[in-house]
């Protein structure tokens, strides 16, 4: 439906011929003219800007007699010329005319490259010009179908563009707009204005360009076979040449480019298809600035429109605000009459000036209820015609109707006589053409009216002036009630002078009273602050004033680095034995003995605290060194270690002392008593009675600890503790019957870590408990999984067997896995059997009766006590690594010795006999020879995780 459009020039209605090479295309004709007649000439050439061709004139290369020149010609070109004749060439002919024929193709190559540039420079130029009239058409008011029609004959000036369309892509809502498009068969007419939806179905030659992004070359059939896209019948008519080129902007696709020939194919080029996508880049950054300035525009139209209403709302705030002004002028004025005016009625006639001021009250006047409440009265009254009001007793006036409802009301004439007419209302004195009146408040209570009025039809008061003068009246309501009772304040005042009299002599006797009570009280106050500051028993400074003192000494060591002070921490050593041996009442005595002890041996300025029960601390400053830090330690043990008789009874006290000397990295008072608390407990392994300095080692095993507790309970939430597996095996066939499985922590930096790397911090941190169950469940679970021959051992550690539920807990475990409690076993150490003994017995008898036996570890390290092994339900010994290794060396007699009895012993008593630690064949021989039937170790497999764990 579409008719060409007129502005294209004749050159583009068809496909515009490629330039032949006019001076190298009648090359050879010029040659052979330059040879006997029938001679035949052939040229060829290669040049990178003009490519390969060739040129004949005359027969083909048939003679008997040729002349062949093959040459490096100008810029890069590579010419051959071959002259062929049937007869011999005359005289003179071989020797002159290769070089002039070389010469004359030379020269006309380079008037060929020449021509080439020259074409190259016009189509560039005539490209430019192209886009400086597409840029210039962004910048210009047109229409945008007018602006795009002169697109479309910028485009057909530069290549064939007779059927050609514009598309806009937005991939985001999945739209497209056909804003142009002008076409000789297809009659589909496009309407700029409408988004026509995309699909993910929808597969045409234009969405395949705007999905992929690249340009499309090419006959439509082929293009469309090449990309799998079938033919619809709404999709035009094939043709013969199509090219469409997108338009992107920040790797995004915004629309396309498509020219179209029907008649000739191969009619588009490399060349039109680049300079087609420099004309696309620029139609898309026309379009762009010409979306950007109509969004400009819209914005601008926006903002004055919003700006016009800004400064109407402005102009109005002005208004308003000038009118507050007044008003709150007024109101400050109002306040100020309560203070500044002599009598009532200075009040009224100042209050009427003020009121006068923002509204028309040239007749005003206050009514008031008498105290009974029974008459109207008109304290203040001005009127034009009523000179005078007097009071009248309450009746359907007006004011009375105001009074009755608490509301205000504005009434003019005709409201007035509404009024009337309905007998709510009654007129006294002149009648008003227009009446405001507005109640007058106290604390929520009406107590008169404020009225203005106008006997004239020119002044009608209106709804903001009600508003106003309702305002204003609430503001003299207060200022009225302020004024009444500062009036009634003065009368108090010579009353409550007389009172002030009477009550000063009663005070005066109070006071006297209160002297003596402030007295008792800050003695019970001095005694309940020496109470929270002392130990109640010894007397001495509590931990409280302790760190009360750390911290002043901290904060001057900070200020002062020279400054050197210590802080000693001491237990006395066995004083539980006491307690539970004499009593606590001796204990007392012997804590009380010690304190003084320690109070007599250091100085005077040193500070002796009781921390609580047998510990005891001593702040010491001033100190010049490490050495008198220790020396002091050193005479407050000699001071303790004198016997001492309490209840009859000598002892012999001792205590064992930790020093944390100062040093910046500590913060606070508690961290130097931990420190000297830790350093203690160094003392007491050392064998007690002694000091123990704090050190750098101390402090970094301290860090370690913390660190490790720290990376521990990140493990315990992460699952980071599995098992590996070492099987028990038969010695003589190595058949596994069983595995134990060892504990092995996956740590997130150093790797894997053994027990002996962690299991201190986990036993004085208590975490131990919960890894052991993590991996109890853990192990549980690889038993139900995996074909794991014969049982598997799990070792429990003695403080598990202090929970009273240990047993049915393991239990419950082994139930909700669905394991069989044989396939599980227990391994103990014999401090374990001793430690709780009864509660021990009981949880192992209630594991054994549902089928989980017990394994006695590191046997014949401990007491290996008979007793226990007929008393517990022991099912098998684990022969302890010592013992094996003692096999491969000098001590081979004594293990050979303590093996033979410990294997008679199991034996006696049908128990089970497992070697650990087996490394060598000779081990394993000597232990088969010894009657040792089972064991485990490196020689038949190290510990190792299932596979998949």
């Amino acid at each position: 439906m579409n008719a060409p459009v007129t502005a294209l020039s004749s050159a583009a209605s068809d496909p515009a011929p490629r330039r032949r090479r006019g001076v190298l295309a009648g090359i050879a004709e010029r040659l052979a003219r330059t040879l006997p007649p029938g001679a035949g000439v052939r040229v060829t050439w290669r040049q990178p800007d003009l490519g390969e061709g060739d040129d004949m004139a005359g027969p083909a290369e048939a003679g008997a007699h040729c002349l062949r020149q093959a040459w490096n010609g100008p810029e890069g070109a590579t010419l051959d010329i071959v002259a062929s004749h049937a007869l011999p060439w005359p005289d003179g002919i071989e020797a002159y005319w290769p070089a002039s024929a070389r010469q004359l193709l030379d020269q006309a190559l380079r008037q060929e490259l020449a021509l080439a540039r020259i074409d190259s420079l016009q189509r560039s130029e005539q490209l430019r010009q192209a886009l400086y009239e597409i840029a210039d058409l962004a910048g210009s008011n047109l229409d945008l179908p007018v602006m795009l029609r002169r697109v479309h004959s910028i485009v057909g000036e530069l290549m064939y563009a007779e059927n050609f369309y514009i598309v806009l892509y937005d991939d985001v809502r999945r739209t497209m707009r056909f804003l142009y498009f002008v076409d000789q068969l297809d009659p589909w007419v496009n309407d700029p204005d409408e988004e026509i939806p995309v699909t993910e179905q929808e597969n045409t030659l234009t969405m395949r360009l705007l999905r992929s992004g690249e340009t499309m070359r090419g006959p439509s059939a082929d293009l469309r076979a090449r990309f799998g896209i079938p033919r619809g019948e709404d999709n035009g008519p094939d043709s013969a040449d199509w090219l469409g080129v997108p338009m992107s902007r920040d790797e995004r696709v915004a629309g396309a480019l498509v020219v179209q020939n029907y008649r000739q194919a191969d009619v588009y080029s490399e060349e039109d298809r680049i300079l087609l996508a420099y004309v696309a880049q620029h139609v898309l950054t026309a379009l762009e600035r010409r979306e950007a300035r109509k969004r400009l525009e819209a914005r601008v139209a926006e903002r004055t429109a919003e700006l016009r209403r800004a400064n109407e709302e402005l102009q109005a705030e002005v208004f308003e605000r000038k009118r507050m002004q007044d008003i709150q002028r007024a109101l400050f004025r109002i306040a100020e009459l309560s203070m500044t005016s002599d009598s009532l009625g200075g009040f009224y006639a100042e209050a009427h000036d003020i009121v006068s001021e923002l509204l028309y009250a040239r007749n005003f006047y206050i009514a008031t209820l008498s105290d009974d409440g029974s008459m109207l009265e008109f304290p203040y009254s001005v009127d034009e015609r009523d000179p005078e009001r007097k009071a009248r007793k309450l009746a359907g006036g007006l004011t009375e109707y105001v009074l009755q409802t608490g509301k205000a009301l504005l009434a003019d004439r005709e409201r007035i006589a509404a009024l009337e007419a309905e007998g709510k209302v009654r007129s006294y004195g002149a009648q008003a053409y227009c009446w405001l009146g507005v109640p007058l408040m106290r604390e929520d209570r009406v107590v008169g009216v404020i009225a203005v009025q106008s006997y004239s039809p020119d002044v009608m008061f209106s709804v903001r002036d009600q508003d106003l003068l309702t305002f204003v009246a609430f503001h003299i309501g207060s200022s009225l009630a302020r004024k009444q009772a500062q009036d009634r304040l003065v009368q108090a005042h010579a009353n409550l002078e007389q009172r002030v009299s009477e009550r000063t002599r009663e005070l005066a006797e109070a006071n006297a009273e209160l002297v003596e009570q402030i007295g008792e009280r800050m003695r019970v106050e001095r005694k309940l602050i020496h109470q929270t500051m002392h130990d109640a028993l010894t007397g001495l400074p509590n931990r409280l004033q302790l760190l009360e003192r750390l911290a002043r000494a901290i904060g001057h060591a900070q200020e002062h680095p020279e400054t050197c002070f210590a802080v000693l921490f001491m237990d006395l050593d066995r004083f539980k034995l006491v307690n539970d041996s004499v009593g606590h009442a001796v204990g007392d005595e012997l804590l009380v003995e010690a304190g003084r002890r320690i109070v007599g041996s250091v100085r005077g300025n040193d500070v002796v605290a009781r921390l609580g029960g047998d510990e005891f601390a001593i702040l010491a400053e001033g100190l010049d060194g490490p050495g008198m830090a220790e020396e002091l330690g050193r005479r407050v043990l000699s001071a303790l270690n004198a016997p001492v008789w309490v209840a009859g009874r000598e002892l012999f006290p001792s205590a064992s002392i930790g020093i944390a000397l100062w040093h910046p990295r500590y913060r606070s008072g508690e961290e130097m008593l931990r420190d000297a608390d830790a350093a203690m407990y160094r003392a007491k392994g050392d064998g007690r009675d002694r000091c123990a300095m704090f050190d750098e080692q101390m402090h970094r095993e301290a860090t370690r600890s913390l660190d490790m507790e720290t990376d521990m309970r990140r493990a315990i939430q992460a699952e980071r503790f599995v098992p590996y597996y070492q099987p028990i095996v038969r010695m003589d066939t190595g058949e596994p019957v069983g595995h134990e499985a060892l504990l092995r922590w996956n740590h997130e930096q150093t790797g894997l870590l053994v027990p002996g790397e962690f299991l201190d911090v986990g036993e004085d941190t208590g975490l131990i408990e919960q890894i052991d169950w993590l991996l109890y469940a853990r192990v549980i679970e690889d038993v139900a999984r995996h074909p794991l021959p014969g049982y598997v051992a799990i070792n429990v550690s003695p403080r598990h067997f202090r929970a009273p539920d240990f047993a049915s807990r393991l239990l419950a475990l082994l139930d909700g896995a669905g394991v069989a409690p044989a396939r599980v076993r227990v391994e103990i150490t014999e401090v374990a059997l001793l430690d709780d003994a009864p509660r021990t017995l009981e949880s192992l008898a209630l594991l054994r009766r549902h089928g989980v036996l017990a394994q006695l570890d590191d046997f014949g390290t401990g007491f290996s006590a008979l007793s226990y092994l007929h008393r517990f339900p022991i099912a098998s010994l684990k022969i302890d690594r010592s013992f094996v290794a003692g096999l491969d060396g000098d001590a081979c007699t004594e293990s050979v010795a303590v093996i033979r009895a410990i294997v008679a012993l199991a034996t006696s008593l049908g128990i089970e006999l497992i070697a650990e630690g087996v490394e060598t064949r000779h081990q394993r021989d000597r232990l088969i020879e010894l009657g040792c039937t089972y064991a485990q170790g490196f020689l038949f497999s190290p510990p190792v995780p299932l596979p998949g764990g």
